[in-house]
C-alpha cells in the first residue's frame, strides 16, 4: 500500500533511485524518476475508461476511421491512450519490455507524447535497457498507487516539487528555479485574487491566469485552487511559458490530468519569444529567478525597447543586464487586461533589487517611475528571510493592477510581513523557517484593513503597515556645485608634475621645448604664491619669454601643473560663468514634492553659502526604500549588563577549566 502522504510519497518514489546508483550520474536521476513518475499518474487517471476506450477504438479502426477523434469523448480527459499495454503488463513481459514500452508510450495522444518526448523518454529507455534495469524500474513504478482519488492533483504537484528538489540537491543545481514554497504561493495567490471575491461568486464567473516562468505550474494550480474553493461553477483557463523542458512536461501533463488545454503552457524564453503575444490575462503570478542575467536574450530586448518603444513590451526601460527581474514585471504589465474589459491584478516575488537598484534615470528607476507615475502600484508586502529553498536572502511580493479601489488611488501600502513566521523542524536546502496557516490568515486580513490600519496610530498593528503617496517614492538628484578657488605658484613637485605629464601626453610627448620651458619654470621656483591668476600670468610671460609661443596642450598643462586648490584663492571663471570645483561637487536627493531651491536655502547656503544648484544636471528619479521606513531604532546594551554578561562567560570558563584539573 503507497503511502500518499505527498512528502512520503516523494520519498518512496526516491528510493527508486538507488537502482541507478553506478550506471547513472546523481545528477542524472531526475531524467528516469520524473517522466516515468509522469507516466505512472497518465495511467492511473486513465485506468477507469481504460476497457472502453480500447472498445471505442475497434468500432473505427473496424471501419478504416482513425480513432483519435473520438477517443476524448469516452475519457473525459484532453488526452487517451489507444493501447492495451500498462506498466505492470510491461514488467511481465521483460524480454519484450523496450518494444511494450515505446508501443505504450507511443499510443498516447499526440498532446501527451510531446510530454516524454522534452523528457527525451526513448533515450533513457534504451539506456536502462542496455545497463539491464529497464524491468526494475517498470516493476517499481507499476506498484505506485497515484490514481486521482488516492492522491488529488494538489498533493501531486507537491510530489513533483519534492523530487525535484531532492534532485536539485543531490546534483547542487538551484532548485528554487523550478518552484516556489507551497505556503508562499497561497499567501501570494490570496493577497492578489482576495479583493476580487464579490465578482468571482457572480454566476458564470471565468477568469484567465497567467505565469510567464510557470516552473512545475505550482502556481496556476494554487490559483485556480483559490477561485473554485470561493466559487465551484467558475471557468478558470491556465497560461504559462516555462524555460526548463522537464517542468514545462509536468504542467503540461498537470493540465492534461486537470481536464485543461495543455497547449497554453508554451516551452521557450518569455523575452525572446513571447507564445501569448495578443492574449490578455485577469491574474497574472510568477517568481521569476533572482538576479538572473538577461545576456542571451540582450539583443531581442534591446531591439524591441528601440523599435517598439511603448508600443513594445520594454519601452519604459531596460535593467542592468545581471538582473532581469524588471523585465517580467514589464512582460507581465504589457498583458494587463484594458479598465474597460475589468482590468488585471500581478504580483510578482522579487528580492530587494527591484525597490532601490540603480540611480536616478537608469534604466531601473525609469521602470519604477513609469509604474508609479501610471499608479499600477497598489502594496509591496515584505516576507521572512530563510523562507526560499535556494536562498536565505529577503523577498518581497509586488502587488499591481489598473483597477485600484477609489480609496487606494494614488497611494501605496508597504506592509511588513517579516515577523510572520515559524521554525522548521527540519530546514530544506537554505528554507528554515516557513508561514503557517494562521499567519497567512493574519496578512491577509491586514491587508485588507491596511488603510485603516495605518490612518490609527492606536491600531496594535499600526507599525506594519505604512502609506505613501506615489510622487513621496520620488526625487530629484541635484548637483550642488561649489565654485573653484585657486592659487598659483611654482614648485619643485609642481615642475616633477608638469615634466610627467609632458612626457605621457599624446601632442605634448612631441613637444620639443620640454627642457627649455622647465628651466625656465625653475627660476620661479622659491617665489610667493599668488592669488590673482592675471598677475601670475604676467609674471609666467616675463619668466617664459625666452622659450617662444607654447603649444595649447602645453600651456594647459603648465597652467594644470602651477595651480593649486585653495579655500583662501581666487574665485574663477570661465566663459564669464562660475567654474565649479568638481572636487567639492556634492549631490543631493530631494523629495520630488520639494522645490529644490528652497532646498537649497534651507539645508545648503548655511554652511556652503558659495554653493549654487546646476540646474541642467538635475536629475529625476524613483527608489522604494522599503527597510529605512520600517527602520526602529535600538539603543546599544548599557555597559553595566555587558559587564555582566561577561562575568557570567568567566565563571562559566572556570567552572569547564575547574572540571578539567579533577
Amino acid at each position: 500500500m503507497t503511502d500518499t502522504t505527498p512528502k512520503n510519497l516523494a520519498g518512496l518514489i526516491w528510493q527508486v533511485a538507488d537502482l541507478l546508483r553506478g550506471d547513472y550520474k546523481r545528477a542524472d536521476y531526475g531524467k528516469v524518476i520524473l517522466p516515468f513518475t509522469v507516466l505512472r499518474r497518465l495511467e492511473c487517471v486513465l485506468e477507469p475508461t481504460r476497457d472502453a476506450v480500447l472498445k471505442e477504438k475497434k468500432k473505427w479502426v473496424d471501419k478504416g476511421i482513425d480513432p483519435s477523434p473520438f477517443l476524448t469523448k469516452v475519457t473525459e480527459r484532453r488526452f487517451f491512450n489507444m493501447t492495451k499495454h500498462r506498466l505492470v503488463s510491461v514488467a511481465a513481459a521483460p524480454d519484450d519490455a523496450v518494444k511494450n514500452l515505446m508501443s505504450y508510450v507511443n499510443g498516447f495522444s499526440d498532446n501527451a507524447k510531446e510530454v516524454f518526448e522534452k523528457f527525451k523518454f526513448a533515450e533513457q529507455v534504451t539506456y536502462l535497457h542496455e545497463a539491464k534495469l529497464l524491468h526494475l524500474v517498470v516493476s517499481e513504478f507499476a506498484d505506485f498507487d497515484l490514481r486521482p482519488e488516492t492522491v488529488g492533483n494538489h498533493e501531486m504537484g507537491y510530489v513533483f516539487e519534492e523530487l525535484i528538489r531532492k534532485f536539485a540537491e543531490a546534483s547542487n543545481e538551484t532548485a528554487g528555479e523550478h518552484f516556489t514554497p507551497r505556503e508562499v504561493i497561497e499567501l501570494m495567490t490570496g493577497l492578489l485574487i482576495a479583493p476580487d471575491l464579490e465578482d468571482l461568486k457572480v454566476p458564470g464567473a471565468a477568469r484567465l491566469v497567467y505565469d510567464p516562468a510557470c516552473g512545475t505550474g505550482g502556481m496556476l494550480t494554487a490559483a485556480e485552487d483559490f477561485i473554485l474553493k470561493h466559487n465551484s461553477d467558475a471557468k478558470v483557463y491556465s497560461f504559462g511559458q516555462e524555460l526548463n523542458p522537464e517542468s514545462w512536461a509536468i504542467c503540461r501533463s498537470d493540465l492534461m490530468i486537470k481536464n485543461q488545454e495543455p497547449d497554453n503552457i508554451k516551452l521557450g524564453n518569455s523575452f525572446t519569444y513571447d507564445h501569448h503575444e495578443y492574449q490578455r490575462f485577469d491574474y497574472m503570478l510568477s517568481n521569476p529567478p533572482f538576479g538572473v542575467e538577461w545576456k542571451k536574450a540582450k539583443q531581442q530586448i534591446e531591439d524591441e525597447h528601440e523599435d517598439l518603444g511603448m508600443r513594445g513590451r520594454f519601452g519604459a526601460g531596460l535593467p542592468r543586464i545581471n538582473d532581469g527581474s524588471l523585465l517580467f514585471l514589464q512582460h507581465m504589465i504589457a498583458k494587463m487586461r484594458p479598465v474597460s474589459e475589468g482590468g488585471s491584478r500581478i504580483a510578482i516575488v522579487f528580492n530587494g533589487s527591484p525597490l532601490f537598484t540603480g540611480a536616478a534615470e537608469s534604466g531601473e528607476s525609469k521602470i519604477r517611475q513609469w509604474i508609479l507615475e501610471n499608479d499600477w502600484l497598489e502594496s509591496i508586502v515584505a516576507l521572512p528571510d530563510q523562507l526560499f529553498y535556494n536562498t536565505g536572502i529577503s523577498t518581497y511580493f509586488w502587488i499591481l493592477t489598473n483597477r485600484k479601489a477609489p480609496e487606494h488611488r494614488g497611494k501605496v501600502v508597504l506592509l511588513d510581513a517579516r515577523d510572520y513566521w515559524a521554525k522548521m523542524r527540519k530546514s530544506l536546502g537554505d528554507k528554515r523557517k516557513l508561514i503557517t496557516e494562521e499567519q497567512i490568515d493574519e496578512i491577509q486580513r491586514l491587508y485588507g484593513e491596511a488603510l485603516s490600519v495605518a490612518a490609527d496610530p492606536e491600531h496594535e498593528l499600526h507599525g506594519k503597515v505604512k502609506v505613501f503617496a506615489n510622487e513621496e517614492f520620488g526625487y530629484h538628484r541635484i548637483t550642488v556645485e561649489r565654485p573653484l578657488k585657486l592659487r598659483f605658484e611654482v614648485t619643485e613637485d609642481a615642475l616633477v608634475e608638469l615634466e610627467e605629464a609632458l612626457k605621457s601626453g599624446k601632442t605634448t610627448a612631441k613637444y620639443e621645448g620640454r627642457d627649455a620651458l622647465l628651466g625656465a619654470l625653475k627660476t620661479l621656483v622659491g617665489e610667493e604664491p599668488s592669488f590673482k591668476k592675471a598677475e601670475f600670468a604676467a609674471v609666467l610671460r616675463s619668466a617664459l619669454a625666452g622659450v617662444g609661443k607654447l603649444p595649447a596642450a602645453v600651456d594647459k598643462a603648465v597652467w594644470s601643473a602651477v595651480s593649486v586648490r585653495d579655500p583662501e584663492g581666487e574665485v574663477q571663471y570661465k566663459k564669464g560663468e562660475l567654474e565649479p570645483d568638481s572636487e567639492l561637487r556634492g549631490f543631493e536627493n530631494v523629495p520630488l514634492y520639494e522645490d529644490i531651491d528652497a532646498y537649497l536655502e534651507r539645508d545648503v547656503l548655511p554652511h556652503v553659502p558659495d554653493a549654487w544648484i546646476d540646474h541642467a544636471k538635475t536629475k529625476v528619479g524613483y527608489e522604494i526604500p522599503f527597510t529605512r521606513y520600517f527602520y526602529v531604532y535600538k539603543p546599544p546594551r548599557s555597559l553595566v549588563e555587558i559587564d555582566a554578561e561577561l562575568e557570567a562567560i568567566e565563571m562559566e570558563i572556570r567552572g569547564l577549566l575547574s572540571e578539567v584539573v579533577k
